[in-house]
């Protein structure tokens, strides 16, 4: 068995067909198996997946009742016996030679984790302006893991812990023990710090861009998006190395808008001031999403942006209270040492 593809998978009815359709069409020289853990799908999600197994016995359906991702994910590992393991998911289409690429870049033996551009790719109303969203830097901040269609961009890049899926080697990932059943999202990027804080090194592929079907309604994205806040927060207080700067901008725009309510006269001036000219920003993107055509999808896509925004900061602020503030993070982007003293010596920390 050369590669073992494990999809951790829930309610995905409306998509699984054709996610499974592309993992079976992969191209590839060696044998692959496609490991589906179910989350206890309240939909037609096992059933499908069960009468696909009947056609094909590569793929085998096993039972996550943790109904988690990171559990999923580790229910697979456990049953794995490629080689080399993959990551995939069912509401997403990935190109045909994605798992030979991604074996053939690991066979160099220089990197540890090859992965693709995550391509937003609406499908209903909501969802096309969602991808219009991440098609903007004010709806991906600094990360690389998304791409476009055409994508101009060098045809490897190397990243931090802004991944979406992947392939490796299986001994790399059980050497990290799988994936901690402690995040049920943002897994992958806590994975990746702990990987990067070992030396390792992880590569994007241009070629290994791979389709993704965004929300579909306000409340879901809304939802997606403050559970990925929260677990940030989480992920930045064990892996300060991993906050970005970018990443204190939604919590930074939820604080100014509170202040504009609750602060001081003399401030409240101030954040108000800051909140119109980030009205003004999305108004901008939106103006510039008309002009290139995409008319009543760019008039929403101001709404969109500030639904990611409000609900990625209103989640990194709640993570903060559950979990801790990441102080360390925070110090580290800030500049900010503290100073103690060790045996009568200033040590800086």
């Amino acid at each position: 068995m050369l590669v073992s593809v494990l999809v951790p998978v829930r309610n995905e009815e409306q998509h699984i067909r054709e996610a499974v359709a592309a993992m079976r069409g992969q191209s590839l020289d060696g044998g692959v198996e496609l490991l589906f853990a179910d989350g206890r799908s309240e939909d037609r999600t096992r059933a499908l997946l069960e009468e696909l197994a009947r056609e094909d016995d590569r793929l085998r359906v096993l039972d996550n009742p943790e109904r988690q991702t990171a559990a999923g994910l580790n229910v697979c590992l456990r049953e794995a016996r490629g080689k080399f393991v993959a990551r995939m998911d069912g509401h997403t289409v990935y190109p045909p030679d994605y798992l030979a690429l991604g074996i053939e870049r690991l066979r160099r033996d220089d990197v540890d984790w090859v992965c693709g551009p995550q391509i937003p790719h609406g499908e209903g109303r909501w969802s096309r302006r969602v991808a219009l969203a991440l098609g903007s830097r004010l709806g991906t901040g600094s990360s690389n893991r998304f791409g476009g269609e055409a994508v101009d961009t060098p045809a490897e890049i190397e990243l931090d812990t802004g991944v979406f899926t992947g392939v490796w080697r299986r001994e790399t990932v059980e050497s990290f023990g799988g994936w901690d059943e402690g995040w049920p999202v943002n897994q992958d990027s806590e994975l990746a710090a702990r990987l990067l804080a070992g030396g390792g090194r992880i590569v994007c592929l241009r070629e290994m861009g791979a389709r993704y079907v965004p929300r579909n309604s306000p409340r879901t994205l809304a939802r997606q998006y403050w559970r990925y806040g929260q677990y940030r927060a989480k992920t930045s207080r064990r892996h300060p190395e991993s906050l970005r700067l970018t990443n204190l901008a939604p919590p930074g725009v939820v604080v100014v808008a509170v202040a504009t309510l609750v602060a001081p006269r003399a401030l409240r001036r101030g954040a108000r001031a800051a909140l119109v000219a980030y009205a003004a920003a999305l108004a901008a993107a939106g103006a510039q999403a008309v002009r290139a055509g995409h008319g009543s999808d760019g008039v929403a896509l101001p709404a969109v942006l500030a639904t990611m925004h409000a609900a990625w900061g209103t989640g990194f602020l709640a993570g903060c209270v559950r979990f801790g503030v990441p102080s360390r993070a925070l110090a580290r982007l800030t500049g900010l040492r503290r100073v103690r003293t060790v045996r009568g010596a200033r040590e800086t920390t």
